[in-house]
């Protein structure tokens, strides 16, 4: 079968029609660059005063992408004399860059996420802030809520104080370099190499990050493994897709961040507000016979103890297949969503993570639900009504949880043609393949190196999520996204 694959494809434009396709709006309306001319000629002022703290003599740093400049947070740490740490968290003030109901929070609130193509990045918030005024970009002095909380030498978080403040960020540091330091396989980066303080810090972060992952596991947390298929790119054309893995370094950040947002959602128990939530798993049935196939045993109900105690097992038994065995449970599991909680509610928790309190804060530059949740801790702060009626929230947490899976559906009908440009010279390769999905529009699976997913377009009788194939490369559409394979 000939491969459709026109050499004059525009990758970029086909992204922006793949965005508008899925409700998304590429561009940003006239009112928002009028807003922006008005930041500009007046810009919030950044300093400390009688309800704004004044941390910007504290060793912050932030540790993100290779390339990312929306950095929504910074850390630092502090060992007390009892010999537990307090933790501080910063998170951008974007709030006091875009009122409610101005024409960029309208925006936002629309689009309610940044979108990350391969090819190019659609921002929720226009980049002159994002990655700018509320960006908190090194050596600058910006405004921040402040999130801090102290754990104990178990990993138990046992003190928690939310406050507004100015920080400045020492060190702008990135999650490969950072992360191979902290596993010993790298040297430290030049910034922190040439900062004895700075690597203190760091160590010190790390080990009450793991403090925290090791009591949340006991608890039940999932120690699942996602990989970022990225691709690799040479003169504006993509050569190959490659795996981007988690180290120290992100899961120092996953597990503060975590921790972050758990306390936020404390602080507003008394208030309606958003949270994030993971209902019990629906195919747990699929789930328990994935772990009969590997020799384990679960219980017939949901049990996120039991279920992590096997991956646990099999990571240690088969680490080079463990990612496959956590994308299937994740495809079971089943996605995440926002909900309006009011004081009092029962919650339903976030299974994966094991926690009946939980919100999405830390990220307000690419997410809207975080501004949100902003602007309800700073009106809790001041003694202010909530800014949020019920009936606005609950509209809220539909919308979001509707295009973060609008999101997903771009985001990976991108990863598609990224992966059909990499992979249109292998036609009639063979590849060993995990089942990712099985639905009446048809059953698809992920090829292990590179880790790419398509169609099964031949041999699909009887596949299900979880089952491991052999596949064969019988047809790549770059315009349209698809690769095919026939099960050999």
């Amino acid at each position: 079968m000939p491969n459709a694959n026109p050499s004059h494809i525009d990758l970029q434009a086909t992204a922006r029609d793949v965005m508008r396709l899925h409700g998304f709006q590429p561009d940003f309306p006239p009112a928002v660059q009028q807003q922006l001319a008005a930041l500009r000629a007046h810009p919030p002022a950044i300093i400390a005063g009688q309800s704004v703290r004044d941390l910007r003599n504290l060793l912050w740093s932030s540790i993100d992408n290779d390339t990312s400049r929306d950095l929504d947070q910074i850390e630092v740490a502090e060992r007390l004399s009892n010999g537990d740490v307090k933790i501080l968290v910063g998170i951008a003030d974007v709030d006091a860059f875009v009122p409610k109901q101005s024409a960029i929070d309208q925006h936002a609130s629309r689009e309610t996420t940044s979108v990350y193509t391969g090819i190019r990045v659609f921002p929720m918030l226009p980049e002159e802030l994002s990655t700018g005024q509320t960006s908190l970009l090194e050596n600058q002095d910006r405004l921040s809520v402040v999130t801090e909380f102290v754990v104990d030498g178990g990993g138990l978080v046992n003190a928690s104080n939310v406050y507004r403040a100015v920080v400045r960020n020492h060190a702008q540091l990135q999650y490969n370099s950072v992360g191979a330091w902290l596993e010993g396989s790298a040297p430290a980066p030049v910034k922190v190499a040439a900062s004895a303080d700075l690597q203190a810090q760091l160590r010190l972060q790390d080990e009450v990050a793991q403090k925290l992952k090791n009591h949340r596991q006991e608890n039940g947390a999932l120690s699942l493994q996602t990989e970022e298929i990225l691709p690799l790119m040479l003169n504006d054309q993509v050569v190959d897709v490659v795996q981007q893995q988690k180290n120290r370094a992100t899961e120092l950040i996953e597990d503060f961040m975590i921790a972050a947002n758990g306390v936020v959602a404390r602080m507003l128990e008394k208030v309606s507000s958003l949270r994030r939530i993971v209902k019990q798993p629906e195919r747990w049935d699929r789930i328990v016979q994935l772990a009969a196939e590997h020799g384990g045993k679960l219980p017939p109900t949901p049990d996120s103890k039991a279920l992590n105690d096997f991956l646990m097992k099999r990571k240690a038994e088969d680490p080079d297949h463990f990612a496959d065995v956590s994308l299937t449970v994740i495809k079971l599991m089943g996605p995440g969503e926002y909900v309006l909680e009011r004081p009092g509610d029962p919650s339903p928790g976030h299974f994966g993570l094991a926690v009946q309190d939980y919100t999405h804060s830390t990220a307000p530059n690419r997410r809207f639900p975080d501004i949100v949740t902003q602007r309800l801790v700073k009106a809790m702060l001041a003694g202010q009504p909530n800014p949020y009626s019920d009936d606005e929230l609950a509209a809220i947490a539909a919308n979001c949880t509707e295009k973060e899976d609008a999101e997903r559906k771009v985001e990976r009908e991108m990863s598609k043609r990224l992966a059909a440009v990499a992979m249109q010279h292998q036609i009639g390769a063979i590849f060993d393949a995990i089942v990712t999905g099985a639905t009446p529009k048809g059953t698809f699976v992920r090829v292990l190196h590179p880790h790419v997913e398509g169609l099964l377009a031949q041999g699909a009788q009887g596949a299900d999520v979880g089952d491991k194939l052999r596949v064969k490369l019988i047809r790549t559409d770059v315009q349209h996204g698809f690769i095919d394979f026939a099960r050999v």
